[in-house]
């Protein structure tokens, strides 16, 4: 499915190149308008002795503006939520719904806030589920419904009914053909050098290698997907 206008909403620099940047790659190539919005100021993205949030920060606002401009993207926001402490409240309710009513995408792709963990190694990050919620509570209630809040409306910005929603789910239903974005998608990972983006090279060939096996091709990144109006309400 091809659409004209994305927005791809995460918590951290690099969440989006690991969840969708195959998926991205295509997209702009065949001419979608993808934006990007990071929820979080990605500060805490560094274990190094010494390390501050005031250091790390636009180390990693760079790396993300950089993945970005190679895949193809339009635009890059920045929400500053503090990184490892993100919530779903009003304030950032309200910050993801400004976005969502100023873009007006036909499609949102945001992480799944029912993923818990995977297999018996990894446990999902807190902001993950966040950014999943937020995206959630955008498509329903915040983004359609003028009541909800009314202060946007003072800035100009209509109340918006998304039409499809992709999360990044174990339990996919859609799965995308990354079989000619594999290498640009990676090379947006290794731009995220203070991540270590490139030593992740292996895994993420791998999983996409395994979603591949389901879709019938080499290589796939999977969704679940939504869609919340039919055809005749679209033309």
């Amino acid at each position: 499915m091809r659409f004209a206008k994305a927005l791809v909403l995460f918590a951290h620099p690099d969440d989006a190149e690991y969840m969708c940047g195959g998926t991205v790659a295509k997209w702009c190539r065949e001419g979608t308008e993808v934006h990007y919005v990071c929820i979080t100021d990605g500060s805490a993205g560094s274990n190094e002795p010494g390390a501050t949030r005031e250091q790390v920060r636009p180390v990693r606002a760079a790396e993300q503006r950089a993945a970005a401009e190679i895949l193809g993207v339009s635009a890059v926001t920045f929400l500053g939520e503090p990184d490892g402490m993100l919530e779903v409240n009003l304030d950032t309710r309200r910050k993801v719904t400004r976005e969502v009513r100023r873009i007006r995408p036909e499609v949102i792709v945001a992480p799944d806030p029912s993923r818990l963990w995977s297999g018996n190694g990894y446990i999902n990050h807190s902001d993950h589920k966040a950014a999943g919620a937020l995206a959630l509570s955008a498509v329903m209630p915040d983004a359609p419904t003028r009541l909800m809040f009314p202060e946007l409306l003072d800035e100009g910005l209509e109340p918006f009914e998304v039409p499809n929603l992709w999360l990044s789910s174990m339990e996919p239903d859609t799965f995308v053909d990354i079989g000619d974005a594999i290498e640009i998608k990676l090379k947006a990972l290794a731009l995220h050098g203070s991540q270590g983006g490139a030593d992740s090279e292996s895994w993420v060939r791998e999983r996409a290698a395994e979603l591949g096996n389901q879709a019938g091709c080499e290589y796939a990144e999977a969704f679940k997907a939504f869609r919340f109006v039919d055809d005749e309400e679209e033309e």
